[in-house]
């Protein structure tokens, strides 16, 4: 799928998208899964796994509603941020997933903020303040992310030895770079 068939996708879903969450699959390398809209392969391929985006996908817990599951066919057997597998995301799935944001954004009208962009492990851990209500489902504080129980943590970093955290402002940096090419 080109980039210009997300872009028809996203205008027809104008208006009903909030937010675009940016996941790994934590599986291999070209390793399909229905749980997300958009799938970036190894080599930056793109596939949809609809025909429209505001088709209710389950991605991202408590945080299905008007929202975009991207993600990233990686990161199969990642155990921490020193040690993200044998498939860790590749450079042509990062500027993909970038390239998609910037696509998105721009389509959606959303701003490429935290409000808008997030990491799982960035909402895992409600960076954004929005809180669903995992504190009523047993997460310590309503987290769950890299910063408490740790039970989701992709994309906390894009690649091994980056800062902490920088994941997310890494992907959302590169996006607003597409946006101004």
């Amino acid at each position: 799928m080109l980039l210009s068939d997300i872009r028809e996708l996203a205008k027809d879903a104008a208006g009903n998208i909030d937010q675009v969450y940016i996941h790994w699959t934590a599986g291999h390398y070209g390793q399909k899964f229905s749980d997300y809209h958009i799938l970036v392969d190894m080599d930056g391929t793109l596939y949809a796994t609809v025909d429209d985006l505001t088709t209710r996908l389950n991605h991202t817990y408590m945080r299905n509603n008007r929202a975009i599951g991207i993600g990233a066919l990686c990161a199969y057997q990642a155990h921490s941020t020193d040690d993200l597998g044998p498939e860790p995301p590749t450079n042509a799935q990062i500027e993909s997933i970038a390239q998609l944001i910037a696509v998105l954004s721009e389509e959606l009208a959303l701003s490429i903020d935290i409000q808008h962009f997030m990491t799982h492990a960035e909402a895992a851990d409600n960076m954004d303040g929005l809180d669903p209500g995992y504190a009523q489902n047993g997460y310590p504080d309503g987290k769950y992310g890299p910063e408490n129980s740790v039970e989701r943590w992709d994309f906390w970093v894009v690649k091994v030895g980056d800062p902490p955290g920088s994941g997310g402002g890494i992907l959302r940096g590169k996006g607003i770079w597409y946006c101004k090419s």
